[in-house]
């Protein structure tokens, strides 16, 4: 029984990638009758009924989904953002951070425009900061084509989405890496703004030898999914620190003899990352039912 990866999906029929070819199938019938709804991303097994048409069988177990874009099994986000212009937002990057976290997807962050700082900016003082907490950051430069080839190299391999303000350069990005594409800078962010309830394809495009989501990331960036207990979690520097505090599930407020609060004192955790835990946890509070 031949598997593959499904790559696009549109007007009720999907295109699964086997090997080098693209098999255009429909979904059996028991699909909705259980409720399955097979997503770009999904790994299926199909049956060819010849050499470009067929139907898909099963759908494999997901590590992963995504409700917007509607994606499945993502390996990882790249997570774009300007040194200016959009202004550089710790908030911003913290919460789509935690939004990755959540999702057991690996996030790769990437700066733009760093040719458009002066030497004492602070945002040099972030990138260490979050390199130093272990994330992966990749600086590029809006005038030449810094960075792109170590962009590249991460996608290999990988299926991945691309998110981030407008503005923040992702198709001139993804433009640099398959220059093909032609993608008209700003259209992917545009397409945000297209309204809730417009449906628009998400397809997964070869770039770099990997698989990419020609879509905007996230266009939801609110914690529906997540819990209070699940938010510390999130934060690698503080899941680190985690088992040093004095109580089990220690939520890292108000707790006496806290590892985490220690650090923040210590300067160990940047305060303004301390700061943002709160303010998501502040926000999840605020979404719980008040009877």
């Amino acid at each position: 029984m031949p598997a593959g990866k499904i790559i696009k999906a549109l007007s009720g029929f999907y295109y699964v990638l086997d090997g080098e070819e693209t098999i255009q199938c429909r979904g059996r019938g028991v699909f909705r009758k259980r409720n399955i709804t097979p997503l770009v991303g999904d790994y299926v097994e199909f049956e060819a009924e010849n050499a470009k048409e067929g139907y898909i069988l099963s759908v494999e177990e997901r590590k992963n989904d995504l409700v917007r874009p509607p994606v499945a099994n993502v390996d990882q986000a790249v997570l774009v953002f300007s040194a200016m212009e959009p202004t550089f937002s710790t908030t911003l990057l913290d919460r789509f951070l935690v939004l990755i976290e959540s999702k057991d997807i690996e996030p790769l962050i990437c700066i733009t425009k760093m040719d458009l700082l002066n030497e004492i900016d602070e945002v040099a003082k972030y990138v260490s900061d979050y390199r130093n907490i272990g994330y992966t950051v990749i600086e590029t430069s809006s005038e030449t084509l810094d960075g792109i080839e170590a962009l590249a190299d991460y996608l290999h391999g990988k299926t991945s989405v691309f998110a981030g303000q407008s503005g923040v350069g992702k198709s001139s990005l993804l433009n640099a890496i398959r220059p093909d594409l032609e993608l008209k800078t700003n259209e992917i962010s545009n397409s945000l703004g297209r309204g809730k309830h417009t449906t628009r394809h998400v397809e997964l495009i070869p770039a770099a030898g990997g698989l990419v989501a020609d879509t905007p990331g996230f266009s939801s960036l609110d914690f529906d999914g997540l819990e209070m207990e699940d938010v510390s979690s999130c934060f690698p520097e503080m899941v680190k620190r985690s088992n040093s505090c004095k109580f089990r599930g220690c939520l890292h407020i108000n707790e006496p003899k806290c590892a985490v609060k220690q650090a923040v004192e210590d300067s160990m955790i940047p305060s303004y990352r301390y700061e943002h835990y709160l303010q998501f946890i502040e926000e999840i509070k605020e979404r719980k039912p008040r009877y």
